[in-house]
C-alpha cells in the first residue's frame, strides 16, 4: 500500500492541532478529505477486496513486467484515494485536516491542489522505481494505495512555511507541543532510515509501507514550498503564523 499514516508503529506520536487557524476556508483541503471518506465509503467498504485489486497502483505495470487491472497512468491516480482500513484512512485523514489547511491557505487554492496531485504522483513513482530497482517480482506486483504520499508533499511544504509552529501532539498518552520542524524532521527521518533498511514496498499481504513514498512526497513539497516563497507565489502570511495558543 502506498502507507500508512506517518505513526503507523504504535501511534506514538499522534499530531492533535498545529495551533493555527485557517485563514481562510480551505475548501480543497475539504473536498480532498470529503472525497478520500466518501471513496471509501461508497466504494470500498461493499466489496473491499475487489475495490483494492481495481483500483490499486502497482509498480510492475509501468515498465510492462505485468498487467494490471487499469493502466498505470490512471491507477497513480485513483490509489490516491483508495485505502486498507479505516485506520489507516483516518489516520492519513487527521494529518491532512490539521496540516493541509494552512498550506493551502498559504499556495492558494489552486496551486495546493496541483501540488498534492504532483505530490502524490512523485511519491508513487519514486516507490516504483525503488521497488523496480531493488525489490523483487511480487514485490513490484503488489498493489500500493493510500494518500500518504501526497500528504507527505502537504507535510514537506508545511516544514518550509510554518517550521516554528507549536504541535500538539500525543507522545503515547501525554500530550506536549513541539516545534512542527521537530515533530517534521523526526517523522521524515523515521521514514528515511525504514526506507533504507530495505523497505523496498508494502506488501500485499502483509501491511506494510512504502517508506520511498513519503520520502519521496516529502521532499517534492519541500522543493515546491520553498520555489513558490522565493517567487513570491506562497502568500507572504506563510511566514508569519498565528500564535502558538491559538487552536483551530
Amino acid at each position: 500500500m502506498l502507507g500508512t499514516y506517518p505513526t503507523d508503529k504504535g501511534l506514538s506520536m499522534l499530531p492533535l492541532s498545529d495551533g493555527i487557524p485557517a485563514r481562510r476556508f480551505p475548501i480543497v483541503n475539504v473536498a480532498l478529505i470529503a472525497a478520500n471518506f466518501t471513496v471509501w465509503i461508497f466504494y470500498e467498504l461493499p466489496h473491499l477486496n475487489s475495490s483494492v485489486f481495481h483500483a490499486s497502483f502497482y509498480p510492475c505495470t509501468v515498465n510492462g513486467s505485468c498487467h494490471g487491472p487499469e493502466p498505470w497512468g490512471l491507477s497513480w491516480f485513483t490509489a490516491m484515494f483508495m485505502h486498507a482500513s479505516w485506520t489507516h484512512i483516518l489516520g492519513n485523514m487527521l494529518f491532512l485536516a490539521i496540516f493541509g489547511k494552512n498550506v493551502e491557505s498559504a499556495f492558494g487554492s489552486l496551486r495546493y491542489l496541483g501540488m498534492y496531485v504532483a505530490g502524490g504522483f512523485v511519491a508513487a513513482m519514486t516507490q516504483a522505481l525503488i521497488t523496480l530497482i531493488g525489490g523483487s517480482a511480487a514485490d513490484a506486483a503488489a498493489p500500493m494505495l493510500g494518500a500518504s504520499g501526497a500528504i507527505a508533499a502537504v507535510l514537506g511544504a508545511y516544514f518550509v512555511l510554518y517550521p516554528t509552529s507549536k504541535v500538539l501532539t500525543l507522545i503515547i498518552v501525554i500530550p506536549v507541543r513541539i516545534y512542527a520542524w521537530v515533530f517534521l524532521g523526526l517523522w521524515f527521518l523515521y521514514q528515511l532510515l525504514e526506507a533504507n533498511f530495505g523497505l523496498f514496498s508494502a506488501r500485499s499481504g502483509g501491511g506494510g509501507t512504502a517508506f520511498f513514498a513519503h520520502v519521496g512526497g516529502f521532499v517534492f513539497g519541500l522543493i515546491a514550498a520553498r520555489l513558490l516563497v522565493s517567487s513570491g507565489r506562497a502568500g507572504s502570511d506563510a511566514m508569519d503564523p498565528a500564535p502558538a495558543g491559538a487552536l483551530p
